[in-house]
């Protein structure tokens, strides 16, 4: 799939990977699907394991809004309310999740332009 994409959208879904490997090592576990339509797909936080064709528990975005997500996790919040953020279910608030996943991270080398 990577070799197959332009360089913008190869360097985006290496991004993707990235945040995804991270959020997951957050917070592992099965109850949440996060999606990034095009780029990948986790199950994530600890809970009951979410359930193909189960709605409950499902986070999407795009893959700008989750790269923003990472570089500023304090604006799930305001990313939620415009709708660049689609969240259902009791435990589809990721915004504490991305703040412990990326609080510390947010000047790594793999957000550099």
């Amino acid at each position: 799939m990577e070799e197959d994409l332009p360089k913008k959208d190869l360097k985006t879904a290496i991004q993707v990977k990235q945040i995804l490997k991270s959020v997951k090592k957050s917070a592992p576990g099965g109850a949440v699907e996060l999606r990034i339509p095009q780029y990948g797909v986790i199950q994530c936080v600890a809970g009951a394991k979410h359930r193909r064709g189960n709605p409950a528990n499902q986070v999407e975005m795009r893959a700008e809004v989750l790269i923003q997500l990472a570089k500023d996790p304090l604006l799930w919040s305001s990313l939620l309310k415009s709708g660049q953020i689609q969240a259902s279910g009791q435990l589809s608030d990721l915004s504490q999740v991305f703040i412990t996943a990326f609080q510390e991270v947010s000047k790594d080398s793999w957000f550099r332009d």
